[in-house]
C-alpha cells in the first residue's frame, strides 16, 4: 500500500478526529447546562442546553410549557449563585412555583421594557454580564419587526460569556439565522412536544414528547407546581425592573 492509500485510509476510519458525518454532533466548545430531561438531552450537542451562542425557542402558544421547559437549567444556576433574567415575559411569573422548582429567588431578575430597542438593550447588557448564568429575552411582544444586525450583537456578546443566552418566539415568526439551536415547543395531549428545527451537526431527530407535569413531581419537594403558563391571573412579582 503507498503512503497516499494509506493516508486515504485512516482518514475515513470512523475513529478520525478529524472526520466528521453527517449524522454526527458537531464539537461543542463551550460548556453545556442539562436541561433536566434525558431524553431532550441525548439530542443536544454537549448534552444540554448550549452555552455561548443563541438558543431560539418557538412557541405554538405562549404559555404552553416553555417556561417549565428551561426550569430545571435555571435552579441549577442559581443555586451557583449565578443571575438569571428574565426579559419581557408575557406574563409575570409567579414565585412560589419558581421556588419550587428549585429556583433561588434572590438570583432571579425580572426585567419588562416598554420597547423592542429596549428589551434588545437590556438583553445586551444582561449577556455582557460576567454574574449572569441565564439571559431569557421573550420577542414578538411588539409589532415592531427585529433587525437581524440587533440579533447578530446578542451572538457576538453571548460568545463572549458561557452564558445561555434564549430567545422565545412565536411559531409564526421568522427564525433567527444566529440561532445555533432551534427548538419548537407545542402540546400534544398531556405532553410537551419539543421538536429540534436545527442544531449544530447532525441530522433532525423525531419530535420529543415530554410529561413535564410528571418529571416535575418525581423530583423533591414537589408541590404547587404552576409557573406563570398554567395560572396567569395569580402571578407574583419576583423583581422587576422598568
Amino acid at each position: 500500500m503507498n503512503t497516499s492509500q494509506s493516508f486515504v485510509r485512516a482518514l475515513t476510519s470512523p475513529t478520525h478526529p478529524n472526520l466528521w458525518r453527517g449524522n454526527d454532533f458537531a464539537l461543542v466548545t463551550t460548556p453545556s447546562v442539562p436541561t433536566g430531561y434525558a431524553e431532550l438531552d441525548v439530542h443536544l450537542p454537549g448534552a444540554g442546553w448550549p452555552t455561548g451562542v443563541l438558543t431560539e425557542i418557538h412557541v405554538e402558544r405562549p404559555g404552553i410549557g416553555e417556561l417549565q421547559l428551561v426550569m430545571p437549567a435555571v435552579a441549577r444556576l442559581t443555586q451557583a449563585d449565578r443571575w438569571q433574567v428574565m426579559i419581557a415575559p408575557p406574563y409575570l411569573p409567579y414565585a412560589p412555583a419558581l421556588a419550587a422548582h428549585g429556583v433561588k429567588l434572590s438570583r432571579l431578575m425580572l426585567i419588562r421594557p416598554k420597547t423592542l430597542t429596549e428589551q434588545l438593550w437590556a438583553c445586551e447588557q444582561a449577556l455582557q454580564s460576567e454574574s449572569c448564568g441565564a439571559v431569557m429575552l421573550w420577542l414578538d411582544q411588539t409589532s415592531e419587526r427585529i433587525p437581524e444586525n440587533a440579533l447578530r450583537r446578542l451572538q457576538l456578546t453571548a460568545e463572549r460569556r458561557d452564558v445561555l443566552a434564549m430567545l422565545f418566539r412565536a411559531s409564526r415568526a421568522s427564525s433567527c439565522t444566529q440561532a445555533a439551536l432551534r427548538l419548537h415547543v407545542s402540546r400534544q395531549e398531556n405532553n410537551t412536544v419539543v421538536r429540534i428545527l436545527k442544531r449544530r451537526g447532525g441530522g433532525i431527530p423525531a419530535p420529543v414528547a415530554l410529561d413535564l407535569h410528571k418529571t416535575l413531581l418525581r423530583r423533591p419537594g414537589a408541590a404547587r407546581r404552576e409557573t406563570f403558563e398554567q395560572n396567569p391571573a395569580t402571578v407574583a412579582p419576583v423583581f422587576v425592573t422598568h
